[in-house]
């Protein structure tokens, strides 16, 4: 029996053939409309290409340590100390006999790592000596010390030697690719000689024994040479190196990173973390102290770690999450803008869709046909978008600060996210408009009773929510930028503006009996940097203002006990730094050459650290004996010394932090940073005294310098990028509403046209008709300010939360941001309604009748 149903291949041919015809006629509806397919397409395209610049940098900070092999059970082991039950401590180091602990004692740590980051903690230059012509000196900021199972924990891909063995003994060091090329250009490195000298009379000739593949850029640890960690133990001039980095209990000043077993409970982990403390340390009880060891997700310390003593400056989350949400508010305005003109241009298809009913289609046929078209038009967008994103990245990276290059948007998550975008484009943007256009019934359209502009609640609700985000975004722009005003404006109780920094030698003298002779240097740069007047100061000091690294110390009243102690940040000054940094003294005097014991006398406290130590009046701190512990070393005596003045309180870091309590101890050698006040006027001549200077009183050193207002507000980095971001990307967000919106306004314009006409010729003016034709406009933007104020407020006091000190928000802020926002919608509004108040009313009529 012979079937009636048509072969398969003739049915594949019948949809081929549809699809074809729909794909055309969507074509030549989009040529036929012009102006309307030019601002769907281009909004569109900018939409995304905006979505998709975000996209890329909200992936790449995600993305911190993905290359590396079963990062999901690598976590950094974390120190909080508290002092009568307050937090004073949380360091992303910890104890050199950590790890080994944890390795005998917990049977879930498969392997530990520990770090010694002394190219932050010390000036290091390393040299390649037997390089020609000439010696190859380096400074290494990137430098660790390395336990022998960190490469092979970390999977690092190594170029030459064995990962396991590269570090297995002592004085063994391996570089990056880069680093191994500036010390050895293109011959090999494996063997070859390298002498490290450090400002600390550190002094180690290392052999090279490997060389690993450049790290990318999405990780927290970057570094160019590592030596191996048991060279540390080499260190006979620290009397019993084992103890110190072995065995040490007291000195937090190592990152551990521990590899757990698959399947941990992390949760129960740490509870077996604070009895280890507690079996480890015990008698902290007795001094009202506690320290606690935290698991930090190597994934999660990018974006969610920000504690002191950080390898650098990290990312910050909210900041991601913020500028992701700009990406989908602009994605989302893009879409808004092609269901309203579509939704609104559906009368002029109408005899279309009668026509088609009549004579047979479907409505699932008619939904396929301008589903179609929504599809076309979003593929050209995307086409646009995507050359928009190759053209504008090198733009983009220097705004953000990454450094992606092009090859990045041929990664298959990238191509999955246009794919995604393409889909849910044409679905959100096109399937209501279809609908509605189908939705007509043949009668009713051909005779002319259809009404007019379909789906009018639901573009009203559409171009609320366009300015509902256009609002947030102007005044959550005014307020970044208000905030990052206030950051960079406050005073920070020093002067830190014309004011060079410089490291102290690297190259300094092996062993300490040879500090004579350095400290006569020190005083020989100082000298000669007196003899020009531009030069208005010069001063050493353990810290400066900026440094993240803070050595920390507890104090009490000589009479008080454990319980009345303060934790204060700590900074070993000479006699010049108060007048060098312009401090204000409150009471008694600083440091001075006049009284000799100084330095083995004397402090000088921050009011905030007079007023908790019990003193009601800076005066009242002057001539007390305070005892003080180092906070940084553990199981260290007391000692005392007698405060002698009172200093304004200064910030050490960034207003992102509260102001904590300082204390000053003098020394006017032992320091790790020379400070110099200049005049400006002629700063070449200033720089070259200065170089002439060091290389008089320090040949051999590398001579840089920075200045310390950049080097303080390197701090605001992320805010700044931030900001940048936030506001271009808010700029472009409300552009795309006012294209939208211009169409939009252009359409309605052209339906009332007749009206217009006929109120022209009863004597109606210009401006009214204008405001007729931007009053309904002008309501919904009216509306959706009073809908985005709350909204706005409650987003923008999250963002605050992050920082210490931060601006209020007033009302005018808001105010202001609504009235730019109605300004926007009238002027946009207004153009098309002026042209159609302008146009000849005899000839509207005519085209009307």
């Amino acid at each position: 029996m012979t079937s009636n149903r048509p072969p398969l291949w003739h049915k594949l041919g019948c949809w081929k053939s549809m699809l074809r015809n729909y794909i055309v006629t969507a074509f030549r509806n989009l040529v036929r409309n012009k102006t309307y397919s030019i601002i769907n397409i281009a909004g569109l395209a900018v939409g995304i290409a905006i979505f998709l610049l975000i996209a890329q940098y909200v992936h790449f900070e995600k993305s911190y340590e993905d290359f590396i092999p079963g990062r999901d059970n690598i976590y950094r082991v974390s120190l909080e100390r508290w002092r009568n039950n307050q937090l004073v401590l949380a360091s992303a180091e910890n104890y050199p006999a950590v790890g080994p602990a944890m390795r005998h004692d917990l049977p879930e740590v498969m392997d530990y790592a520990r770090l010694y980051f002394l190219g932050y903690k010390n000036n290091v230059m390393i040299t390649n000596e037997q390089a020609n012509p000439s010696p190859i000196v380096l400074k290494q900021r990137l430098f660790f010390y390395a336990d022998s199972s960190f490469l092979p924990m970390m999977g690092y891909p190594m170029l030459r030697g064995d990962a396991r063995q590269a570090l297995a003994q002592p004085f063994t060091a391996v570089l990056s690719e880069t680093c191994a090329r500036s010390y050895f250009g293109n011959a090999d490195p494996i063997g070859q000689a390298l002498h490290m000298h450090d400002d600390d009379f550190n002094d180690e000739l290392v052999t090279v024994t490997g060389v690993f593949k450049d790290l990318p850029a999405n990780t927290h640890l970057k570094f160019d040479v590592l030596f191996s960690y048991r060279t540390l133990l080499g260190r006979k001039h620290q009397g019993n190196p084992a103890a110190r980095f072995e065995q040490s209990w007291q000195r937090a000043d190592m990152y551990t990173f521990v590899r757990l077993k698959p399947g941990t409970d992390v949760k129960a982990t740490q509870t077996k973390l604070a009895t280890m403390m507690g079996r480890y340390k015990p008698g902290l009880e007795a001094t009202h102290e506690k320290e606690l060891l935290g698991l930090q997700p190597l994934a999660s310390i990018h974006l969610h770690s920000d504690l002191a003593e950080e390898p650098e400056i990290n990312g910050n989350a909210d900041m991601v999450f913020f500028l992701g949400l700009i990406g989908i508010f602009v994605l989302f305005i893009a879409w808004i803008n092609f269901i309203n003109l579509s939704t609104a241009r559906a009368i002029t298809r109408a005899r279309e869709v009668g026509v088609r009913k009549v004579i047979g289609a479907s409505r699932g046929q008619l939904v396929a046909r301008f589903m179609a078209e929504a599809a076309l038009t979003n593929l050209f967008a995307l086409v646009i978008a995507y050359i928009l994103v190759y053209l504008i990245l090198p733009g983009f990276n220097a705004i953000s600060g990454l450094s992606l290059d092009h090859a990045y948007l041929i990664q298959p998550w990238f191509f999955a996210l246009i794919s995604v975008i393409g889909v849910a484009g044409t679905f959100f943007s096109g399937f209501y408009p279809s609908w509605v256009l189908s939705s007509f019934r043949p009668a009713a359209v051909l005779k002319g009773t259809t009404r007019k502009g379909g789906g009018i609640r639901l573009r009203q609700g559409l171009v609320v929510g366009q300015f509902v985000a256009s609002f947030a975004l102007i005044a959550g722009t005014v307020i970044v930028y208000r905030q990052l005003h206030y950051l960079l404006t406050q005073p920070l109780g020093m002067d830190i503006n014309q004011v060079i920094v410089m490291d102290r030698p690297g190259i300094a003298p092996s062993d300490r009996t040879e500090w004579a002779r350095f400290a006569g240097e020190i005083d020989l740069f100082r000298n000669e940097l007196k003899k020009h007047p531009e030069i208005l100061g010069v001063s050493n000091s353990t810290s400066v203002p900026g440094m993240l690294r803070e050595w920390k110390e507890t104090i009490r009243p000589l009479s008080g006990s454990s319980r009345d102690s303060i934790v204060a940040i700590s900074c070993n000054i000479d006699y010049d730094f108060i007048p060098t940094y312009k401090m204000r003294l409150l009471a008694g005097r600083g440091f001075s050459r006049d009284y000799p014991k100084d330095p083995d006398t004397s402090v000088v406290l921050t009011a905030t650290a007079a007023r908790l130590l019990g003193f009601q009046k800076p005066e009242d701190a002057v001539g007390k004996t305070v005892a003080i512990n180092s906070f940084s070393i553990s199981g260290m005596p007391d000692y005392f010394r007698i405060v002698v003045g009172v200093v304004n309180d200064y910030h050490q870091v960034s207003l992102k932090k509260a102001m904590e309590p300082g204390i000053f101890e003098c020394d006017n050698y032992e320091s790790e940073y020379y400070s110099i006040r200049i005049h400006t006027a002629d700063l070449p001549k200033t720089i070259a005294d200065i170089r002439q200077a060091w290389t008089t009183a320090f040949p051999g050193n590398p001579f840089e310098y920075r200045f310390l207002d950049e080097y303080f507000n390197r701090q605001y980095t992320n805010d700044h990028r931030f900001g940048e971001l936030f506001s271009v990307f808010a700029a472009l967000a409300i552009l795309i509403s006012c294209m939208g919106l211009l169409g939009l306004s252009a359409y309605i314009a052209s339906q009332r046209i007749k009206e217009v006409g006929i109120r022209r010729v009863l004597g109606a003016t210009v401006t009214g008709i204008t405001l007729l034709l931007s009053r309904d406009f002008l309501k919904l933007t009216i509306l959706a300010v009073v809908l985005s104020t709350p909204l706005t407020w409650l987003i923008m006091s999250r963002w605050l939360a992050d920082y210490a000190y931060r601006v209020n928000m007033p009302w005018w802020i808001f105010a202001g941001a609504g009235c730019t926002t109605v300004l926007i919608a009238l002027v946009t509004v207004s153009v098309q309604a002026v042209r159609a108040a302008l146009a000849n009313p005899a000839a509207s009529l005519r085209s009307e009748g």
